[in-house]
This record gives C-alpha cells, structure tokens and sequence, in this order.
C-alpha cells in the first residue's frame, strides 16, 4: 500500500498564505503563538485565518513555555484543532496544558549532536504513556531560538521503528524534501522557513515546489 505523507506549513501570518497552502494542497497550518517568534500572530490574527480554513485541514497551535491560563485564552479566541509544544514542557506539564483546552498535543524534540536513537524512543514512550493526548512527536534541530531555524539535523538518528509515526521538520526545502522522504520516510512533514520569502512572508511558488516534491517521493516510494 503506497503511503501519503502528511504536510504542515507552518508559521502563517497572512491569509494569501494560508490559501496559497491549502490550494497547494498542505493537511495542515501552523499558527505561532509565542511571541519571540517573527512569525507570531495575536490570537485574534490567528482566529481570522482559521475562519477561512475549510473542513478536514488540521490547523495547529504553536506554543513555548505556556502558562494554562494564557493558552486558555489563546485557544478560546483562536480555536486550533491541535496543540505543538515547542519549549521545555515536561510530560505532565504537556498532559496538563492539553487536558485545560480539550486538545490532542505533539510535542516538539530538538535534537543535537549529543542526542541518541534511544532517547528518542524513551521520550516518545514518555509522552505516549503520560496522557491520552499525546498525538505524536516532532522532531526538529536543536538551536538556539525555537523553530524556524532553517537546520537540519542527522535524520540517521531516528530508529527505523519511531519513523513512521513522527513529523519530520528542521530545515526542509524543496531541495532536500524528496529525499528526506525517502530516507526517513516519516509519517509527516513540516516546514517554514524553506518556503518562506522573508520570516513569516510565505511564497507561493515554493509551497507548491515543496508540496510537489514530498508527493514525487510518495509516488516513487509506492513503486519500490
């Protein structure tokens, strides 16, 4: 059976954005919350780029280091179906923030050059069994700030087993998205800055370009 990997565009601030994503073709759309990021947008921002999302596209909260009283609010005026950690969050302070709002989580792990394949696995497990929200992992380069990077990480760390259920982010572009599909073969994909014009100004063009490059990989894959 071939397999369909899923695509986030993340980082959306505009609405010609986020309709230029969903003709493309995305499953899903990243809203940045947290307000260091230049991608950030105000809840209310965010809730006017939902409203024009159609059913069956996965709109997704971004968030570092929360307090539950301000994701609660966030949530309430900017209703996201999915909830990404992107900071320090242990896994019950994850299950806790996800259960307040009602919301299945993923959880972001920056990985460095210190990282092993057995951690990933250990925290995967971790959140798994720590709340019955946990969605899945993300796994993104380890750097300073919090996403958006634009690097990649040694995507050989990542056990075989685990590569199925994660999303693939940390410095993808239609240069390298084939064959980060096709090495890791990931259930999911998520980029940024590779289809960025300038720090959250998307460019059509290069959605479309990435998008059509994860989708050659799927149907070169589906004829192995």
């Amino acid at each position: 059976m071939s397999h369909r990997t899923r695509i986030k565009i993340c980082g959306l601030t505009r609405e010609q954005d986020v309709q230029a994503a969903i003709a493309a073709g995305a499953d899903a759309l990243g809203f940045v919350f947290y307000p260091k990021s230049p991608r950030y947008v105000t809840p209310r921002q965010a809730a006017n780029l939902i409203a024009t999302v159609p059913p069956f596209i996965t709109t997704v909260g971004l968030f570092v280091n929360a307090e539950p009283a301000q994701l609660q609010d966030i949530v309430a005026e900017a209703p996201v179906s999915l909830l990404q950690f992107h900071g320090d969050e242990t896994v019950q302070h994850s299950a806790a923030l996800a259960e307040s709002v009602h919301r299945p989580f993923i959880r972001a792990m920056r990985i460095g050059t210190a990282t092993l394949a057995a951690d990933l696995l250990e925290y995967a497990q971790a959140y798994h069994g720590g709340s019955r929200l946990y969605a899945g992992l993300l796994l993104d380069a380890l750097v300073e700030a919090y996403g958006g990077s634009g690097k990649v990480f040694d995507w050989s760390l990542i056990p075989k087993e685990l590569a199925p259920q994660v999303v693939l982010s940390g410095g993808l572009s239609v240069h390298n998205a084939t064959d980060a599909v096709k090495r890791v073969r990931p259930f999911a994909v998520d980029v940024s800055s590779g289809v960025e014009q300038d720090k959250g100004i998307k460019d059509a063009a290069k959605i479309r370009a990435f998008i059509a490059a994860i989708r050659q990989a799927d149907a070169d894959l589906s004829e192995i």
